[in-house]
């Protein structure tokens, strides 16, 4: 498995790119989400890959980001009927946090204005991703939202971490708030994750 391309960046189209690394160019397609965070041609680029092999082809998908790739990865293994070029489809029209926040909350109308999306598609995401988004993407998507201080950004961000790790979210936003009490406000998102299962172990 191919997991990143690290090199110069050769050419770059919306929808694919190639990386020269070490003389050997590697085409990747990618969704636009990745387009718009790319370097400027002839510059170094390190692009997250995600390979598939089928009989007539090896195609490589490229993420600037690894929570484009995780959705990606998401989608593919997980919901039935979607294969790599409607996930590409649905990162390029929605960002991560949108995606999950619109599965979270069941919003079908927003998910079936995708291209190469209908209702069906769109229930069928919501139906397969709900409990593996579940209530951490809502959360998200509505601090997204709001404009966050940036303490308040390192708060969200720990208390999205504990519950990716499984803690429930009022669990999580408690722990958080008492480690925070005690380290300071100088404890990272690192810090707090940490001390949080530290007490919770």
């Amino acid at each position: 498995m191919i997991t990143f391309l690290h090199g110069k960046l050769v050419e770059a189209l919306p929808t694919q790119l190639t990386v020269d690394v070490n003389g050997v160019g590697y085409e990747a397609l990618i969704p636009l989400s990745s387009y718009d965070k790319l370097p400027q041609p002839g510059q170094e680029v390190k692009l997250l890959t995600h390979l598939v092999v089928r009989e007539d082809a090896h195609i490589l998908y490229g993420f600037m980001s690894a929570a484009e790739r995780d959705l990606f990865r998401l989608l593919i293994n997980t919901v039935s009927g979607i294969g790599p070029k409607i996930a590409l489809n649905i990162l390029s029209g929605i960002s991560v946090t949108a995606f999950r926040g619109a599965v979270a909350n069941g919003d079908v109308k927003s998910l079936s204005q995708v291209s190469g999306v209908g209702k069906k598609t769109a229930e069928r995401i919501v139906v397969e991703l709900r409990d593996k988004v579940g209530v951490a993407g809502a959360w998200e998507a509505s601090s997204a939202q709001r404009a966050l201080s940036p303490s308040d950004q390192k708060l969200n961000d720990a208390v999205l971490a504990l519950m990716a790790l499984g803690f429930k979210q009022v669990e999580a936003h408690d722990s958080v708030r008492k480690v925070q009490n005690t380290l300071g406000p100088v404890a990272t998102v690192e810090d707090l994750v940490r001390a949080c299962l530290k007490k919770g172990a």
